[in-house]
């Protein structure tokens, strides 16, 4: 599995890297503009993600425009709604209305920080990218 994390806290993104490189090759971004960089990247190599975890307040670029511009760009490229990356929202925040809003652009899963293991492997196994 090919894994695209971003985030911008330091710690956050040490243990989503040690806990998802387990399941696949993780490549890993400090903000959202990154982040469409690395999905571009992806794309145009014919090699996309399948799974891509992106913090909902990063720099520069905000999860949820990160998650936009990544839905719009697969679009593009002619990918199937069932062949996209699987978008998982990584958020401190309990704030409703920008979960809301992810699901509403696209996002499949949401998880909040301090991220908890045992919920982030159920969310991956409801997404089928794990057993």
């Amino acid at each position: 599995m090919k894994i695209l994390i971003a985030e911008d806290d330091l710690a956050s993104r040490k243990f989503l890297q040690k806990f998802l490189s387990a399941y696949g090759e993780c490549d890993v971004v400090i903000d959202g503009l990154e982040a469409i960089d690395a999905v571009l990247l992806a794309l145009k190599e014919a090699e996309p993600y399948d799974l891509i975890c992106l913090d909902i307040m990063m720099p520069k670029v905000d999860g949820v425009k990160a998650l936009k511009t990544i839905r719009e760009l697969e679009k593009q490229k002619g990918i199937l709604p069932e062949k996209r990356a699987k978008i998982v929202m990584v958020t401190a925040l309990a704030e409703t209305e920008y979960v809301q809003s992810a699901f509403d652009y696209g996002c499949e899963g949401y998880a909040t920080k301090p991220l908890d293991t045992q919920k982030f492997s159920d969310v991956l196994k409801k997404l089928e990218l794990i057993d």
